[in-house]
């Protein structure tokens, strides 16, 4: 019987399709080995073209370490690769997106790999080898694509339109995976869950707190258009429930209202902060974070400077900062042959200071901590005799355990900040 390892890089969504493809592999036969499998596949991101080149060094790394190893790569890297053209000679096999549903019958029937015959394994059963399955965390992809087409974004052209799982079907696959203590629902674009089948985020999330006895529900991020009106009122009602983890990544992508059209974003920074606000007033610790670009197409710098101040005033605690990368394809790529961008050097100084900023804020947000109670997930990772929990806002924190209380969920005080981290101890 042969063997396979798997890795993804980029957004959960990926990390929750690499899962999927553990599970049905394992449902075929296959065994998950960590290092020196028969088989390694990849799971790519092409947000950026770092995002890419981090890939091809991946995949040649692999080649190095284990020169028997097969190589399979799908994903968005690899969609793009295919449709340009481009050949990265070490890769053994590519599964493009349109494809990747049938990922495991493809490489079965690809690399007659089956000796033995197949187990009698439940697909939706989850492998237990992952960082988010041993700490008793699920995530599960509920939609894939995206029909928005905002001007920077290569996605859409590489993931399709909107296409969602039912939610009678997500929670289903949540009752087949009762054992886990945390639920984490990922998407290309929570707005677009239901665009195809009439549902809505909304009552996905309603329908899972409510039928279901996940104990920990969380979000991978939740798109600005999701956080409407329903919405807020669903959180108000579930906010001071220990099953709503209070994490909210919220993609703004800029602060300046100029550049959020020209990225054709649909919304502005007035509306943006109602929104942040509404979720602040409802928790004061909830965590909020964001995605920024810079560099975008005629960002001045009373454009950046808005988008700086934005992000100082309002109530996000952290931010990843990218710097605007030129996808083919895109409307921002053929708007680039008339429009100016800052240079590289600017957008790297603008990129600096975010950053900067980011970390100012989190520190501030971290300090917020000392004396509360939360209940936290413990992890695998230890600092001596401390273990790793993430709190009830996806923030980490270290408690003071001498056994090992993996997967488990416990009340905890925090105690201390030192060097950016939180102590504290179990309650």
């Amino acid at each position: 019987m042969k063997t396979f390892s798997s890795f993804s890089f980029g957004c959960r969504v990926n990390q929750a399709e690499k899962e999927s493809l553990d599970r049905a592999l394992v449902a075929k036969g296959y065994i998950n080995r960590e290092n020196g499998a028969d088989l390694y596949i990849l799971n790519t991101c092409s947000v950026t073209h770092k995002a890419e080149r981090e890939a091809k060094q991946h995949i040649y790394q692999i080649r190095r370490s284990y020169p028997k190893t097969k190589i399979v790569v799908t994903g968005c890297a690899a969609t793009n690769w295919q449709k340009t053209g481009e050949k990265v000679q070490e890769i053994d096999y590519l599964v493009d997106n349109q494809s990747k549903e049938y990922i495991a019958e493809l490489i079965d029937k690809k690399f007659r790999l089956l000796k033995q015959p197949k187990q009698s394994i439940n697909s939706n059963k989850t492998v237990r080898n992952d960082k988010f399955v041993r700490s008793g965390r699920i995530i599960l992809k509920i939609q894939d694509g995206c029909q928005r087409f905002c001007s920077f974004c290569i996605v859409p052209y590489l993931r399709g339109m909107p296409k969602s799982k039912s939610i009678d079907s997500i929670l289903k696959l949540i009752h087949e995976n009762q054992e886990f203590n945390e639920v984490i629902l990922t998407a290309i674009n929570t707005q677009a869950f239901g665009y195809d089948t009439n549902e809505k985020f909304t009552n996905l999330v309603k329908r899972v707190l409510e039928e279901t006895e996940v104990k920990r529900l969380s979000f991978g991020s939740i798109h600005p258009w999701s956080i409407d009106e329903e919405f807020l009122n669903l959180y108000g009602k579930y906010a001071s429930s220990k099953r709503f983890v209070h994490f909210f990544h919220i993609p703004l992508q800029s602060g300046s209202n100029k550049t959020l059209n020209l990225m054709k974003r649909g919304y502005t920074r007035e509306e943006f902060i109602d929104k942040l606000n509404m979720i602040n007033t409802l928790n004061r610790m909830a965590f909020i974070g964001t995605d920024v670009i810079v560099g975008f197409l005629e960002e001045t710098d009373k454009d950046f400077e808005d988008t700086y101040d934005f992000l100082k005033k309002t109530p996000i605690n952290k931010f990843h900062v990218f710097r605007f990368s030129k996808r083919e394809h895109t409307a921002a790529y053929h708007l680039s042959k008339r429009l100016k961008s800052p240079s590289p050097a600017e957008a790297q100084a603008r990129s600096a200071k975010l950053r900067e900023l980011s970390q100012e804020k989190y520190q501030k947000f971290l300090e917020k901590h000392i004396n509360l109670k939360f209940e936290g997930m413990f992890l695998e990772k230890r600092i001596n005799d401390h273990q790793l929990v993430l709190l009830n806002n996806q923030i980490p924190a270290y408690i003071a355990t001498e056994k090992d209380m993996t997967g488990q969920l416990k009340s905890v005080k925090i105690s201390e900040l030192n060097n950016g981290i939180l102590f504290g101890r179990v309650v």
